[in-house]
């Protein structure tokens, strides 16, 4: 059975303009629009095995540039970071306007 890797979504997000529209939006019709194989090659008319084909491809695509740029993994870690500060920000007493800049920069990086 073909699963979804729900991860693919989010790299999608971060390199889809990497790849080829055509690959960027039958991703797009998988991932977030949550068409069916069967749906996405009545769509754009290739076989429901194309379409499969054309998803793995582009999904190692994906993978590779996270492989090489890792820019999903390091805003992972920078979020963890940010909620960090926001939570010593709260527990620790600091003057009021300390704690405030600690919370827009953290959210700055959230956005």
């Amino acid at each position: 059975m073909f699963e979804k890797n729900l991860n693919v979504g989010y790299l999608l997000d971060f390199y889809g303009e990497l790849l080829t529209d055509h690959k960027r939006s039958v991703l797009d019709l998988y991932y977030n629009e949550d068409y069916s194989l069967a749906e996405i090659a009545d769509e754009i008319g290739i076989s429901r095995q194309g379409v499969r084909g054309l998803i793995k491809k582009a999904e190692s695509e994906l993978f590779f540039y996270e492989e090489k740029l890792g820019l999903a993994k390091k805003l992972l870690s920078v979020e963890a970071a940010a909620n960090s500060l926001c939570q010593l920000a709260k527990e620790q007493s600091l003057p009021t306007e300390i704690q405030q800049e600690i919370l827009r920069l953290a959210e700055a990086v959230k956005e």
